[in-house]
């Protein structure tokens, strides 16, 4: 999905190890539809160089404050132009001179100069990181409006092992998009269910469905970027969890409707995108059902109706559905929208492009 479609990237690139990375991130960013350009600092071209990068961005390298052509002035200028100036790696070094007002090359210079949301990425020994002076430093810039994205725990430089490793490509993308994105549903608190239940005949055999839960990871996804406060009710899927929200796995319908209604009460939106089985067996064999003993007739029961009881219970909650049909979509829509007092259905049926294991 290119949501990134003609954002302007600013990326500062200073002297850690971590920046052969950043070609990984330019790309990812052109991808979904951004627009880079890139400062490199003296210690930086040590690690990546000016060619690689204007390969990537098809953009001029700045890395010269007194570059100065016609009048124009690198960081004047350079300051105005992105949507957020993302800092990454930023070194102990880069972020002590943010914080103390320091400029004396053209990354800080803009870092100082702009207006535009600056997005920080730490990338450090795990000892640099958590020495007192770079945590004050840190703090300093947080209580200015920048943002600080977290270094990650896993292998360092070195050999050793901690805290300070640069995010993964992708998370880093992700905090531009959130930083970029309107943030309507700030604070709000957001329930989304997804995938599929399962409903056990023994210890091996289940009832259930196709339902990979890729909508409803996209919607917590979505929520998430634009402020929401979210959790994610999810049987058993394959899928990456997506960044920013509270996960819950769960086995069967009865293990949902638990979850959903231990966080109903103080929620603002319920999203129920998951597809929750209608039926279970009536009972529960202990041990495998042997194949030359298979001869048995199969006893189902109604699993909870968790939208209809959810419907009853709601005050001022915004209340979701989904709702996959074989006929009539928009009468029996309807229909389910007014029983289980909704305030949304969607619709969808199972087709080559609709439904379950396809994108809609």
């Amino acid at each position: 999905m290119k949501s990134l479609i003609n954002k302007k990237i600013l990326l500062g690139i200073t002297g850690g190890i971590a920046a052969y990375k950043i070609p990984f991130l330019i790309r990812d960013i052109i991808k979904k539809g951004g627009l880079v350009k890139c400062i490199l600092t003296e210690a930086g071209k040590e690690f990546v160089t000016p060619t690689a990068l204007k390969t990537l961005t098809k953009q001029k390298v700045y890395m010269d404050e007194f570059d100065i052509e016609e009048g124009v002035i690198p960081h004047t200028t350079l300051s105005k132009w992105p949507d957020v100036f993302v800092i990454a790696p930023a070194t102990a070094n880069t972020i002590s001179k943010l914080a103390n007002g320091i400029a004396d090359n053209l990354l800080t210079l803009v870092g100082l100069d702009t207006r535009k949301p600056v997005l920080i990425v730490p990338s450090m020994h795990e000892n640099m990181y958590n020495n007192e002076i770079t945590q004050k430093n840190l703090e300093i810039l947080k209580r200015r409006g920048f943002n600080i994205l977290e270094p990650e725990e896993g292998e360092l430089a070195g050999g050793d092992r901690g805290k300070g490793r640069l995010p993964e490509i992708e998370r880093i993308v992700f905090e531009i998009e959130k930083i970029l994105e309107k943030k309507d549903f700030l604070n709000k608190k957001i329930v989304v269910t997804a995938g599929a239940t399962r409903e056990y005949l023994d210890p091996v055999r289940f009832i259930s469905n196709p339902s990979t839960g890729r909508m409803g990871f996209s919607l917590a996804r979505e929520a998430s970027l634009r402020g929401g406060n979210v959790v994610l009710i999810s049987g058993k899927t394959e899928l990456k969890l997506p960044y920013g929200v509270d996960f819950i796995e769960v086995d069967s319908a009865k293990d949902m409707k638990t979850e959903v209604f231990k966080h109903f009460d103080d929620l603002d939106y319920l999203i129920m995108a998951a597809a929750v089985s209608d039926f279970s067996p009536s009972s529960v064999v202990q041990e495998k059902i042997k194949k030359d003993s298979f001869n048995f007739t199969l006893s189902l029961s109604q699993t909870p109706d968790i939208l209809n009881e959810v419907g009853e219970k709601k005050k001022n909650q915004k209340l979701v559905g989904f709702a996959l049909e074989t006929e009539n979509l928009l009468e029996n829509g309807y229909r389910k929208l007014k029983e289980k007092n909704l305030d949304m259905i969607v619709i969808n049926e199972p087709t080559e492009t609709s439904g379950f294991e396809v994108e809609t």
